[in-house]
């Protein structure tokens, strides 16, 4: 009898250990997963890739149809040079509206300049004549002593004349030269201002052009930005998990084409309970095991980098090491994958 209850123990304690969960936490390996779609619309012409296969970030892969963009890039081009050479013809009408303003502002300043030389003839004139009077008085006397020749005072006074009737073809010439003047300089005035008015006309045109060229310029660049989304490329190095399209279909804005994940490291999400948040922390190093079944696994390095900070209900599909456990946390361990982990394999984890 003390036999039969001993061997009872015995099983019930080997029953115990087997029983006796080798594991903290369990989950599934997942990956980040990104759904490339089309950001323009427009019938796939090439797509070369088939799901399994490897890709290179920002390597082209296929390429959407391109005919109108291109067509309307061309048309904005054209319509660029037009405008660019419009605005070089403005630009050699003002350099040659400049040119008159200053031919104008040239003659109207020789004008003033030789009415300014008659009326300094005039000054200097006058001022010879009064110098020959004075000569004349003084001749005069010495005349009365005969101290001077009548000759001598002849002489003075047909100089006095001469200069008399330069003075007076000089100030004719004068009051003809102010009434030109005047009318020249009214005209000088208004050639003046037509000029000017003529080039801030011109410089007004350029500005609208300039406008325009930005305008062109904005929208070559949305286009050059569709051309660009028009080639389907993928934004990371992975494997393409699920190809939603084929060459010839038409996509549309928002349209699924692939999807690719990054496998080279997995991460497997596993839920703990509350008692154990006290043995984990990021940056943790763990031991992975990756559950393929039939009693199969590989032990793996991991490293916790993410602990959820809520609590949720214990995913159906998941054990805990407390099975009494209701609320768990979720944690993402990053595992380098070397070949043989796959998405959704189920995996454990052990703290220590």
């Amino acid at each position: 009898m003390k036999k039969i209850i001993f061997l009872l123990a015995i099983v019930a304690a080997t029953t115990a250990c087997t029983n006796d969960k080798d594991w903290d936490a369990t989950g599934t390996f997942e990956a980040t997963e990104v759904v490339v779609s089309a950001e323009v619309a427009g019938e796939i012409m090439a797509f070369n890739i088939e799901e399994g296969q490897t890709v290179e970030a920002g390597k082209q892969l296929g390429y959407l149809d391109m005919t109108q963009l291109e067509l309307q890039k061309s048309q904005f081009d054209a319509n660029k040079d037009n405008l660019s050479a419009t605005r070089s013809q403005l630009d050699a009408s003002k350099e040659q509206m400049s040119s008159n303003k200053l031919q104008i502002d040239a003659t109207h300043s020789a004008t003033t300049s030789h009415v300014l030389d008659l009326e300094k003839q005039v000054a200097s004139i006058k001022q010879q004549i009064a110098n020959l009077k004075k000569e004349k008085a003084r001749f005069t006397a010495m005349l009365k002593d005969n101290a001077a020749s009548q000759k001598q005072v002849d002489d003075i006074t047909y100089q006095i004349l001469v200069l008399e009737k330069q003075l007076t073809a000089t100030q004719d010439q004068i009051s003809s030269n102010n009434q030109s003047f005047s009318q020249q300089g009214q005209g000088y005035i208004a050639q003046k201002q037509g000029v000017e008015a003529q080039i801030k006309g011109v410089e007004a045109q350029q500005k609208g052009i300039d406008a325009q060229q930005r305008g062109i310029e904005a929208q070559k660049s949305i286009v050059d930005k569709q051309l660009q989304n028009s080639i389907i490329m993928s934004p990371v190095n992975g494997t393409i998990l699920t190809k939603y399209a084929q060459l010839g279909e038409y996509a549309t804005i928002g349209k699924p084409l692939f999807k690719v994940a990054d496998l080279s490291v997995v991460y497997l999400r596993a839920y703990f309970t509350s008692d154990q948040l006290a043995d984990i922390k990021v940056g943790q190093q763990v031991k992975v095991i990756a559950d393929y079944g039939g009693g199969k696994t590989r032990n793996y390095k991991g490293k916790i980098t993410w602990i959820s900070s809520e609590s949720e209900f214990t995913p159906k599909s998941i054990q805990t090491k407390d099975t009494r456990a209701n609320l768990v946390y979720a944690v993402k361990i990053a595992v380098k994958n070397d070949g043989y982990l796959k998405l959704g394999l189920t995996g454990n984890v052990k703290l220590k």
